[in-house]
Formats: structure tokens, C-alpha cells, sequence
């Protein structure tokens, strides 16, 4: 298929990145790249919606990646899977040998092995640089269910009209189920048997990098999964934390260990993030060196210098993003030429295994089987947001009082 036709197609079925900011896929194609990389690195604690989507999907995904593949003129195609993911192996092996340009890359079994930056990285030794994206760097990323519906659009002229979402913890059947996008979070956990405890919280996104939502929000085309958490769970508490007051306590707490700048999955690749010098200059009001500030456009939110790395259980991931967000309310750019580190020596030596992480964030019991039904469930009554991912929101193309189906 010609790479007009696809990128046409593409655009017209609404297929977009599914999860994280929802790059648009279209957009994605480029013929400066010379690899294709599908993310089934699933780093998210508890989540496992793409492994289980890739073991039952791979003859159609894989398809996908050729299409793309041979239109972007790519002379490689790495998947990105995890040792522990077998069941997935053994069904992409089943089909790999009809691709000679496909090969399969195993994964650490760390966070965030899933960060476009680390996984470039880690399957090409190529770093993005600070601001940048794959592209830069002759990559192209791409995750499991985004290819899936890309393979829906280009050989079914399907358009994305749902969303696997695994629906998890304290549920009374963890599972993962494929919702029409507007379903309400509370209908979705209904589905997964109703919530096992009292005031149930809903922590949408992933535990990492995810946030507490109400059960009237609605499911888009980024919502990955719901975890339901009671209310008095240690990451709910955080995650309702007030940042000035985190920011008082970073005056009388941190004492500067390093930790959070040691851990940090960027900082290791060289970005020029520092999550211990931000947090020296901002809970001092430090401002003679803007540095630190500007800095915080290169950090990931991907939330181990909060949710892990941190001793005193300061919050430098919330507070970063506070000052992050108000720089770019005022006008404030990234800087667009950063000073660059080599990659850290002791990298290999400062990842975050999952198993670690699962147990600091006390995840570990719900660690359990979530099947998943890849069949769309019907509902009732869903309301569509305009805007469910990066760009400008959608125009409807219909009118009040139209029906559509």
C-alpha cells in the first residue's frame, strides 16, 4: 500500500497513539526512518492489555508493521517484549518467520522500559536527544494497540470507535474488557463486577503516572485502564497531596541525598534533568540560576523520583510539574539547545525492577490474571469527547438531532 494512501487512511479512522498523549498516527510516517519499534513493553505496573492483545493478535499486528514498514521504506522492525511476557513470544514466534525484517528484542524487566526515550535506547542504542522525538533519531514508535487498530482501518476500513481497557484491583473480576470510547469509568468497573470495597477511588491511567478521576469520566482513546483503589490506599493519599505544602516540606526534609537525580531514567541518558538540584533551588527560592527550571521541560513525569526513589517521601515529580506548566502558561520555551551528559556509566546498575516497584507501591496482591474479552461490550449510552488525545480537538461533522451509528 502506498504511504499517501496510508497515512490518508490513518487519519480518516481517528488511529492515534493508544495511551499516553495519543500522538496521531498519520502524522507518525516518515520516511527518514530507517526502524520501526513496537512498545509491548507494558511498564506500568499491573497493566497487561498489549502483551495479552499481541498473544491473541500477532498475524494482524504483525501485518500492520509490514504495511507501515515497507510505505516508510524501513529496513527494520523491532518488537520490544519482556522475558516473562512467553505466551506472547511463542505466538509472535509463530508468526516472525514470514518477516524477515521483523525481530524480536527482549526488555528489562525495569520501569520505565516503556519511555520512548529509554526504549529507543534500549533497542537501538540511539538517544533522543532532550526535547526531541524518535524520529530524530531515525525511529518510529508505535504500541501494540495502536497497530491493531491501524491494521482495523487499512484492512477492514474500521475506525477507532473503542478501547481496551484493563479494569483492575479492587475489583470483584479484573479484567480487560473493549469499551465503545464514552463509556463512564463507574460503568466500566460495573462491568468488571462491581467495586470490592466502599468508596472506592478511581485511579485512571496506570498507578505511575496515572490520576484520580470520577466515575463520570469517560473512557478515550488513551484510557489504558482503571484501577480501583479504596480511598485510604497509600497512592491515593499522595496523589491528593496539596503541592505547596509538599513544597514547604521539601525546605525542611530534603537533605539532598541525590537519590531522585540518581534514579532518574532521563538524567541517565543525559538529558539535562535534575530532579535534586530542582528541588534545592525551588524549595530555597533560588532563582539566581534559571537552570534547574528550564530544566523541568525535559522531565518525564514518569513519577520514580515520587513514587519510589525519594526517602523522605518528598514530591518532586508533582512540584516539577507545577513549575513546569506554569513557565509554559507565561510563555516559556525548553531550551532549544541543552547541554547534553554521555549516557551514565552506572545506568545498568540504577533501574527499578517492576517486582520492587509493585511491592513499594503496595500493588503486589492485585498482581493477578485480568483476562481479556476482545470483543466490544455493548452500552447503553456513551457522550463522546471532541478532544481524547494531543492536537486540536475533533469538529463533529453532524448536527443535534442527527443519528449515527
Amino acid at each position: 500500500m502506498e504511504f499517501d494512501r496510508i497515512q490518508q487512511i490513518l487519519r480518516e479512522k481517528g488511529v492515534c497513539g493508544a495511551g499516553g498523549a495519543g500522538f496521531p498516527s498519520y502524522a507518525k510516517l516518515n520516511k527518514n526512518a530507517d526502524t520501526i519499534v513496537l512498545n509491548c513493553a507494558e511498564c506500568e505496573p499491573l497493566l497487561k492489555l498489549h502483551r495479552q492483545l499481541l498473544e491473541q493478535k500477532s498475524a494482524e499486528i504483525l501485518t500492520a508493521l509490514h504495511e507501515i514498514g515497507a510505505a516508510c521504506e524501513v529496513s527494520r522492525i523491532v518488537i520490544g517484549l519482556k522475558p516473562s511476557y512467553k505466551r506472547t513470544i511463542e505466538a509472535v514466534e509463530q508468526v516472525l518467520p514470514s518477516y524477515p525484517e521483523m525481530e524480536i528484542h527482549f526488555l528489562k524487566e525495569v520501569y520505565p522500559a516503556g519511555d520512548e526515550v529509554v526504549l529507543v535506547y534500549e533497542t537501538t542504542g540511539r538517544v533522543v536527544r532532550p526535547g526531541g522525538l524518535p524520529i530524530e533519531a531515525g525511529v518510529i514508535v508505535f504500541n501494540v494497540e495502536t497497530m491493531y487498530n491501524a491494521y482495523q482501518a487499512l484492512m477492514h476500513d474500521k475506525g477507532v470507535t473503542d478501547k481496551l481497557v484493563s479494569v483492575v484491583a479492587e475489583v470483584k473480576h479484573p479484567c480487560t474488557m473493549r469499551l465503545p470510547l464514552g463509556t463512564t469509568f463507574a460503568e466500566a468497573v460495573e462491568l468488571a463486577g462491581g467495586a470490592a470495597v466502599d468508596d472506592p477511588v478511581y485511579f485512571v491511567g496506570g498507578p505511575m503516572m496515572g490520576n484520580i478521576r470520577e466515575g463520570s469520566g469517560r473512557i478515550t482513546k488513551t484510557c489504558n485502564a482503571i484501577l480501583v483503589l479504596p480511598k485510604d490506599h497509600p497512592l491515593v493519599m499522595k496523589k491528593k497531596r496539596n503541592v505547596s505544602i509538599d513544597l514547604k516540606r521539601a525546605a525542611s526534609a530534603c537533605c539532598q541525598c541525590h537519590t531522585c537525580t540518581d534514579l532518574c531514567p532521563r538524567h541517565a541518558l543525559g538529558h539535562p534533568i535534575d530532579p535534586a538540584g530542582f528541588m534545592r533551588s525551588a524549595a530555597n527560592g533560588d532563582f539566581q540560576d534559571l537552570h534547574p527550571f528550564l530544566d523541568t521541560f525535559f522531565c518525564s513525569q514518569c513519577g520514580l523520583c515520587e513514587l519510589f526513589s525519594c526517602p523522605q517521601d518528598l514530591a518532586p515529580r508533582s512540584i516539577i510539574g507545577v513549575y513546569k506548566n506554569g513557565l509554559r502558561a507565561k510563555g516559556v520555551k525548553a531550551p532549544a539547545a541543552p547541554a547534553v551528559r554521555p549516557v551514565s556509566s552506572g545506568r545498568e546498575l540504577r533501574q527499578v525492577p517492576q517486582m520492587r516497584l509493585r511491592a513499594r507501591l503496595g500493588l503486589e496482591k492485585y498482581n493477578v490474571d485480568a483476562p481479556l474479552d476482545n470483543s466490544a461490550v455493548p452500552v447503553e449510552y456513551v457522550e463522546i469527547p471532541l478532544s481524547q488525545h494531543i492536537g486540536a480537538p475533533a469538529k463533529p461533522v453532524g448536527k443535534a438531532g442527527d443519528a449515527v451509528s
